[in-house]
């Protein structure tokens, strides 16, 4: 069983799984689901602070809470009992093209060569992980929400800003993916 889990899960098989979280969300409390707001919560119930965006009675979403730490809670057991110990495989198209840019070591879900802390005080690191952090925080309130909030639960409520927004991260991860990242990574 422990070697079955450990295999890559089929997109028709992890996709419907991610998908009935939504009817079971609302059938079972009424509660929509998303991520980034978590964050909110985390800071209401932490901070004392007189700041209005965090005065409201967040202990009605307290089960969201529970919810991410279930995530983050998954995430450590399946990197201390699932991991695939094999190098990652990436296309070799792929990799020909990223070998160019200087990233060779595919030990790791997160490429090593560019996302440490040495590269972090680099022009390059900088813009990737400060920059490209504060750019899907920023993105993520001034949309409403995150890629999890809007396209999986806002599209499945028919929500028409949720569709604008997923059409926007869409367009977004293209532009990035094929215009600004390959610039950043050649610096």
């Amino acid at each position: 069983m422990l070697e079955f889990l450990k295999q890559p899960w089929a997109w028709y098989v992890a996709g419907p799984l991610v998908g009935l979280t939504v009817p079971l969300l609302l059938i079972v409390g009424n509660k929509s689901f998303g991520i980034s707001s978590s964050l909110r919560h985390i800071c209401a119930s932490c901070m004392p602070a007189n700041i209005p965006f965090f005065k409201y009675d967040w202990k009605k979403e307290v089960w969201n809470l529970f919810f991410v730490f279930g995530i983050f809670l998954g995430g450590a057991i399946a990197i201390s009992l699932l991991s695939n110990p094999n190098p990652i495989e990436v296309n070799p198209k792929l990799a020909t093209e990223l070998a160019g840019y200087g990233i060779t070591d595919y030990s790791n879900l997160i490429p090593e060569d560019i996302i440490n802390w040495q590269s972090l005080f680099t022009l390059k690191g900088l813009i990737l992980m400060v920059g490209g952090g504060f750019l899907v925080g920023f993105g993520t309130r001034y949309a409403g929400g995150c890629t999890s909030g809007h396209a999986i639960m806002g599209l499945s409520n028919l929500q028409l800003p949720s569709l604008i927004a997923t059409i926007c991260f869409l367009i977004g991860g293209f532009i990035m993916a094929n215009l600004i990242l390959p610039t950043i990574l050649s610096m």
